[in-house]
Formats: C-alpha cells, structure tokens, sequence
C-alpha cells in the first residue's frame, strides 16, 4: 500500500472512530440508547410552541421550600398574570393548604413526580406511579387533574414521554433557563430572560429561588412593555394535531396546512 493510500485510510478511520466516541457520548449524556441515536423518531416533550402570536409561558418549579410563594403569587396578581407551577409531590403533601392557593388564585398545577427521580432510570410501571400518585393528589386538593408533566432535572427518554401521553400528560420542557437557582443576582436572571424569550417561548423560574421578590416583578414588566403575552403553558401549546420537530418546538398541523 502506498504511503498516500495509507493516509486515507488512516485518515477514515480516525473519522469513524469519533463519530462512534460522539455517539456513544450522545447516549450517555441523553440517558437514550444508541440505537435511539440512530433513530429518526426519538421522542420529545415540548419546549417551545411555533406561533406568530407574540405569546409566552411562565412556569416555576416547586421542589423545596415555600419562603417565596407568597410574593410570587402577590406579584402575579399584581401583573395580572396566571403561570403553571409544577408541583412535586412531597412537596405538595407538605404544603396542601398552598397548592389549593395557587389554584385557586387562577393558576395552573402541573405535576412534577412524586419523588423528583431521574424519570429515565425508572420502568415502566415506576414512571406510572410517580405520575398517578402526585396527579391524584393535585386533583383532591384542587378538584382538577393535572395534564401537564415537567421531568425532574429535564430528564427524559422515548418511554417517558410515550407513558406521559399515553396517561393523558403533556410533557413539559422550556427554551428560556432563568437559572435562577445559581444565585447569580437579580439582573442576571432579568437579562437571561428578557434577551432570549420569543414567540411561543416557556420560561423557567423555581419557586423558591433566593431572587425571585426581585427579579420577577422586573421580568413581568419588561416582557409586558415589549408586548408579550403571558399565559399558563397549557394555554399555549397545542392539544392534538401537532407535532414536534428536532428542537423541541410544537407545530400545529392544521395552522400549518391551511398555510
């Protein structure tokens, strides 16, 4: 073999073995199988909506704590905006008297597991129970049963989110990260926000995070004055005839076809 041959080959080998490396790194950070690497129909939850309308989502996640709630839902009123918040189910047997407030002050109630696992690592009939339990228990207290379900830490593989729809759950993600749990300061998480929110955008906030008395108030303020509409995110995505492409995004069929 000439040497300019050898060169090719050495140079197509080095080619495959990264690809395999990259692949292989892809199904371990994605908790997915490689063969779902490979697969072209790989199963995702809602991150954002497709819409010309200049519309929003809001959402916050309650995990721990309740320091906050109360000036969170102060400050909503204050806006007159109604959010989701996505409610773990430890956390709700702690805090019932709460999750009926929040309900009751005209927001929405997501589920948030049971036991906030990684949902990835659970079978079949253990991602059943973490979304029946906390359900049922959102729907006593609150008299309606949740459709919306946010996996813990974003955590999410082809089974979760078929067992979500197959259970009558939308599953939940977001495209704006307020990463307000790092405590970076108030105008961090305003900045954050404020400069990558679109169309259809869902925002993450946490309930309990330590800035969000400040924060907050100037996030709502500042995406009002720029027009936006902010809605509980089962107001905004679609509920059938949709479909999702490779970033997540929600696309409804029939806007699309009459198009």
């Amino acid at each position: 073999m000439s040497n300019v041959n050898r060169n090719i080959v050495i140079r197509i080998l080095v080619v495959v073995v990264i690809l395999f490396i990259s692949i292989i790194y892809t199904s371990f950070t994605n908790n997915i199988s490689v063969l779902e690497v490979f697969s072209q129909t790989r199963e995702l939850p809602i991150y954002s909506v497709a819409t010309e309308d200049k519309k929003i989502a809001i959402s916050f996640d309650a995990a721990w704590g309740t320091e906050y709630s109360k000036d969170i839902l102060d400050i909503l009123d204050k806006y007159e905006v109604k959010a989701t918040f996505f409610l773990v189910g430890f956390w709700v047997d702690k805090y019932p008297d709460l999750v009926k407030e929040i309900h009751d002050r005209g927001h929405e109630v997501g589920n948030h597991s049971t036991n906030h696992p990684y949902m990835s690592k659970l079978s079949e009939e253990q991602i059943i129970e973490e979304l029946s339990t906390t359900g049922n228990k959102i729907e006593q207290l609150t008299g309606e049963r949740p459709i919306l379900f946010r996996p813990p830490y974003g955590d999410y593989n082809d089974k979760l989110i078929k067992v979500c729809m197959e259970n009558g759950y939308y599953p939940i993600q977001w495209d704006v990260d307020s990463l307000d749990w790092k405590e970076l300061g108030t105008q961090a998480v305003v900045d954050r926000v404020t400069r990558n929110v679109n169309n259809g955008s869902i925002v993450l906030f946490h309930n309990n995070a330590k800035y969000v008395s400040e924060y907050l108030p100037i996030v709502l303020d500042k995406l009002q004055k720029e027009g936006y509409e902010i809605v509980p995110v089962s107001k905004l995505i679609y509920k059938d005839n949709f479909y999702i492409d490779n970033t997540g995004k929600q696309h409804s069929k029939e806007i699309e076809e009459g198009n």
